[in-house]
């Protein structure tokens, strides 16, 4: 079953069972089919058809959800727009992804302007008329299923291509691996328009037979009471989320509904793990993706040996490895970029050949991230290529400093860069926030680092911020703290 026939399977197994929920309505499994019945109707009448694309310019809500179900019925691709976006980064994305047609709510539509699509608003959607008779399924697993843009950390964003032979694949991993069931009871934290809301939060319950309820937005002193009204089954979330929810002031929750929490996006601290655990009693399973891999390639088990620090195992079925620069299969303990293949791999970048076929050269995609495998196949991040840091001919991961420094107990957020160096080429550089009430100066900071690093690896600087520059996903935006310091 592609994930396009979702909503018609679960209303004619249990039309009256909850589906998917937010803040403004609830519909259960018949309404949420012929919610997407409708929306393709109208999508159909506008002229998106077979082939298209259609554009969503939404915060999280229901009514996103059922116009991408409505676009797949219909054979058409989506491209969310984060909403926060500019008005000059979303005319890229649009630009660039060229869609037919686009659903937007006020203020998207006036970022936007004339100069797009025709844009059906999103209020034109909350109670269409259902068709006479509903568009039919479009079937085919190779039609381009969504076209997810990469956050431009190193340059314009990409359209990363996954088909529905990628996310049905991958949502039927996900829901096996995390043993989703028709019991299971999502929390939607992550925004829709990255892969990891849509695939993991989404529609990996929904095809397991569980209920979604969509957050509009993670806000931190009101997340522990949603959990309590909704009772979710898991929520999956980013480093920085958990860090917020561990220095949150005041008692103990009741978590009680919580079987697990998913981390993904970054690499999370040990010691960050450690104190979300010990305080909520909420194990954190910590895996790998990237988008262009759809969202998940490897992941701790449930149920088994979790090891803090790892991102797991390879998910049954896709291929991991840790490979050279001549791409050979590295051995346990060795340290090499991380390749990937297997049906959650995308099928490139949209419009763009020579990058497609450099990053999947050989059957296998190239991640940029270094990793090593241990003797019990679990695998360690050990940084991105790209932020490898060169020292007088000394190799330096930035994440191998950072964690040292998360284990300071007045460190919230650590990032550290390389400062170009007249000398040395570079000297590796951090920006730390400090946890409310907590102090430490650079020099505190600085002289934690000693006790744990080798000299040449201890920060040349430290400063201390506010906040640090984060994507929309919440990863840190290494690049804009390399700016200011070359600035």
């Amino acid at each position: 079953m592609t994930v396009a026939a979702i909503p018609d399977h679960r209303a004619r197994a249990d039309p009256r069972g909850a589906c998917i929920a937010d803040e403004r309505q609830e519909l259960s499994n018949g309404q949420f089919a012929e919610a997407v019945q409708a929306v393709a109707g109208v999508f159909a009448q506008a002229g998106l058809g077979s082939g298209d694309v259609l554009a969503i310019m939404l915060p999280n809500r229901v009514e996103l959800v059922t116009s991408m179900f409505a676009a797949w019925r219909l054979g058409a691709a989506v491209t969310p727009i984060n909403p926060a976006l500019t008005a000059h980064e979303a005319r890229y994305q649009v630009e660039d992804a060229a869609p037919a047609l686009m659903v937007a709510d006020d203020a998207a539509a006036q970022k936007l302007g004339d100069s797009g699509p025709p844009i059906i608003a999103a209020s034109e959607l909350t109670s269409p008329v259902p068709p006479a008779a509903p568009p039919p399924l479009s079937a085919d697993p190779a039609t381009p299923a969504l076209l997810i843009y990469t956050s431009g950390t190193t340059g314009q964003p990409k359209g990363v291509i996954l088909d529905h032979a990628n996310i049905s694949a991958t949502a039927r991993l996900v829901a096996d691996w995390f043993e989703m069931t028709g019991d299971t009871r999502s929390l939607l934290v992550l925004p829709m328009f990255h892969v990891d809301g849509i695939v993991v939060s989404v529609v990996s319950p929904l095809l397991a037979g569980g209920t979604t309820v969509i957050g509009q937005r993670f806000d931190a002193a009101k997340f522990w009471g949603a959990v309590a009204k909704e009772r979710p089954s898991f929520f999956s979330a980013v480093p920085t989320i958990f860090a917020r929810l561990a220095s949150l002031p005041g008692g103990q929750p009741d978590t009680s509904s919580l079987r697990f929490a998913i981390c993904g996006a970054a690499p999370m601290p040990d010691e960050l793990i450690s104190q979300f655990e010990q305080r909520y009693a909420v194990p954190v399973i910590e895996g790998y993706g990237q988008t262009e891999c759809t969202v998940c390639c490897t992941s701790n088990p449930v149920h088994g040996k979790r090891k803090p620090g790892t991102v797991g195992l390879p998910l049954p079925g896709v291929a991991v490895t840790v490979a050279d620069d001549q791409d050979r299969p590295l051995p346990a303990g060795q340290a090499g970029q991380v390749v990937v293949r297997g049906p959650n791999v995308m099928r490139g970048y949209l419009r763009k050949p020579e990058e497609s076929a450099e990053v999947l050269h050989g059957g296998w995609l190239h991640t940029g991230d270094v990793g090593r495998f241990d003797q019990d196949g679990y695998l360690t991040l050990v940084d991105r290529i790209k932020d490898l840091i060169i020292r007088g001919g000394e190799n330096i991961y930035p994440k191998e400093i950072e964690d040292v420094l998360y284990t300071h107990p007045a460190v919230l957020e650590a990032a550290v860069v390389g400062q170009p160096d007249p000398v040395l080429g570079e000297q590796p550089v951090a920006f730390v926030v400090l946890r409310h009430g907590n102090h430490a100066s650079p020099a505190d900071l600085i002289e934690h680092c000693r006790a744990s690093l080798a000299r040449y690896k201890v920060p040349r600087e430290v400063y201390i911020e506010n906040a640090l520059p984060k994507n929309a996903i919440g990863k840190f935006d290494k690049r804009a703290l390399r700016d200011r310091l070359r600035g």
